[in-house]
């Protein structure tokens, strides 16, 4: 379909939260430099109603239409429809389910939102949310050793939001910041569960965010430790010489998104659990 000022509709329909949708849809745009999705998304699409809102207005901005409906009347009125106005569609997870109905051999429950049922698994990620907010930022160090991961580094290396992500992955995550001049914990000296993490960033990478971050809360950076090269230099040494010395696994989160770094944190947690002796 043609675009129009370097963008296009991209039409998002869920039964369910949507977030499977958006995670595929913004994964495979990212690709795309030069073009940017305006995203419509149409979460909980459960009845002939819902979907008829949603067809009017895939009728009045054509586009790129993903979904993830089960309900077979209601995908068949979609490809219809997208097919009568001459626009692509595509169910994301239509494929994938064929796949496994034939090698299994079991047709699918068709059960809506299936995977956001109330179950063990739930329970174990709010657990972990918890668990994280109350030990962000070097709080409550007394409760260190209850931990799955604890992530150290100076600041703005990403510790609270990567926290938070691996958290919603059900991974109790606790962060201390290093700073120069201040021991870490004593609790650091007995921990035998948690997975240690040092994360770590250049020196300009430091600065630049640092000087945003005080951009954003009105702050003046002149004069200020706090962005200053030869400081943060300091700062940097200091936490890779107090890593080497406690044997953490150095992280440089300098180009690494979130996502990014929870993902080689939880390879790391993966394969410490993998060949950690059976106790």
């Amino acid at each position: 379909m043609p675009t129009s000022n370097n963008y296009f509709h991209l039409h998002l329909v869920s039964d369910s939260t949507g977030e499977t949708l958006i995670t595929v849809a913004r994964a495979v745009a990212a690709q795309y430099a030069n073009v940017t999705p305006v995203e419509h998304v149409y979460p909980l699409v459960r009845s002939q109603k819902q979907l008829d809102r949603v067809l009017d207005e895939i009728e009045e901005a054509p586009g790129i239409v993903l979904f993830t409906l089960l309900e077979k009347d209601l995908v068949s009125r979609l490809e219809d429809k997208c097919k009568q106005i001459n626009v692509p569609s595509l169910s994301i997870i239509g494929p994938v389910m064929q796949l496994f109905e034939a090698y299994l051999g079991a047709a699918t429950t068709g059960r809506v939102g299936a995977q956001h049922v109330l179950n063990a698994e739930y329970f174990k990620r709010i657990d972990a949310l918890n668990y994280t907010m109350i030990h962000d930022d070097g709080q409550h160090v007394e409760g260190l050793d209850d931990a799955d991961v604890v992530l150290v580094g100076v600041s703005r290396t990403s510790k609270t939001p990567t926290s938070i992500y691996l958290a919603n992955r059900g991974i109790r995550t606790a962060n201390v910041p290093l700073v120069p001049g201040i021991p870490v914990p004593a609790q650091f000296g007995t921990l035998t569960r948690p997975l240690v993490v040092s994360l770590h960033a250049t020196p300009e990478r430091l600065i630049q965010v640092r000087q945003n971050r005080l951009l954003s809360m009105g702050a003046d950076s002149s004069g200020d430790t706090y962005t200053d090269r030869q400081a943060v230099a300091d700062e940097v040494a200091f936490a890779r010489k107090l890593s080497a010395k406690h044997d953490w696994p150095l992280l440089d989160v300098t180009r690494r998104s979130i996502e990014e770094t929870a993902a080689a944190i939880m390879k790391l947690y993966s394969d410490r659990q993998r060949n950690r002796p059976t106790e």
